[in-house]
């Protein structure tokens, strides 16, 4: 009776967590400013498991590793449960003992208290042994690559803004490295993501290249302004001010460098939304020289802006 039990309850796990991770699922998800719900996705765990194990919190990930490992340990300690008196020295009808031993199995410590004395024992212990070693050099790996994955972290203004620079209504973006570390030749692209019509009248989603006036940054040490012209080759020409903080577009800035600390290339992705952008207002100075002539850069005031007189409202021909 208790074999069958064991037998039930590991079925009834089994599918609801069929349940859980198959089949469509709605799902949220946040396009720079706005929410977008996204429906008939086929939602898997084990379809896209290394994505999901990469871009988990660590919380998360390392409470999905304690509870894959008890989950482990727990089945095989129900498989150790089905035989007759496998393990030597562990408590007849006890499961703790069994789970136990299973633990010790799997992290191949062997106290040496309880062995295997069946050959039903040999046999589950062998297979739990060889799952246990796959499962622990999988899930090293995927550690290793977390802590290894080089990432950049720059601080980006929340509201970029429209002002004249050198003559010319600027949509401005500024952002700054965190780091005590050069970026090499960064670089910088901006795109626009929002909705356009077709000749036939059909209306695409899509992304549209905005040109920066300097795009590169040989050693992004500091802090980076980055300067877009509104002028006739600007997907924002002719658009007024009022119409753009209005609508669904969203900017995507995307910076690529190579770290010099680790030697690898790393990369940045940061979404801004129309609603977002401030114009007639320009960035506050974060730059200043002390009393004894050395250069101060206050980061917390990364995101202050002011307006001007001179900022342009309206990008017009």
């Amino acid at each position: 009776m208790a074999h069958r039990k064991i037998r039930r309850d590991l079925t009834r796990a089994y599918a609801w967590l069929m349940r859980r991770w198959r089949g469509p699922r709605t799902r949220v998800r946040t396009v720079g400013g706005g929410r977008i719900i996204a429906e008939g996705l086929e939602h898997g765990l084990w379809k896209d498991f290394y994505h999901n194990a990469m871009t988990a919190s660590w919380p998360a990930f390392f409470g999905a590793i304690a509870a894959a490992f008890a989950a482990l340990n727990f089945v095989f300690a129900s498989f150790y449960a089905l035989g007759d008196d496998p393990i030597a020295n562990a408590k007849s009808g006890s499961f703790y003992d069994l789970f136990f031993f299973s633990v010790e199995t799997s992290s191949t410590v062997g106290y040496g208290d309880m062995h295997p004395q069946t050959f039903y024992g040999h046999m589950v212990a062998t297979a739990e042994g060889f799952i246990a070693v796959v499962l622990i050099a999988m899930m090293t790996g995927l550690t290793f690559a977390r802590f290894s994955r080089p990432r950049a972290r720059l601080i980006f203004a929340r509201h970029p803004v429209v002002a004249d620079h050198e003559g010319q209504p600027t949509l401005i973006f500024r952002l700054a490295n965190e780091r005590n570390a050069f970026i090499s030749e960064a670089t910088a692209k901006l795109w626009m993501l929002g909705a356009t019509v077709s000749k036939e009248g059909r209306r695409f989603i899509g992304f549209q290249p905005m040109r920066l006036a300097k795009s590169e940054n040989p050693a992004l040490a500091l802090s980076w302004t980055l300067f877009h012209p509104i002028d006739p080759d600007s997907p924002l020409y002719g658009v007024a001010m009022d119409e753009l903080v209005a609508s669904q577009i969203n900017f995507v800035l995307v910076i690529v460098g190579y770290d010099d600390t680790s030697g690898q290339a790393v990369h940045t992705r940061n979404t801004f939304a129309a609603r977002d952008v401030r114009p007639g207002h320009e960035f506050v100075d974060i730059h200043s020289l002390d009393e004894n002539g050395m250069r101060r850069v206050n980061y917390a005031r990364i995101h202050d802006t002011r307006p001007v007189r001179s900022a342009a409202t309206v990008a017009s021909s």
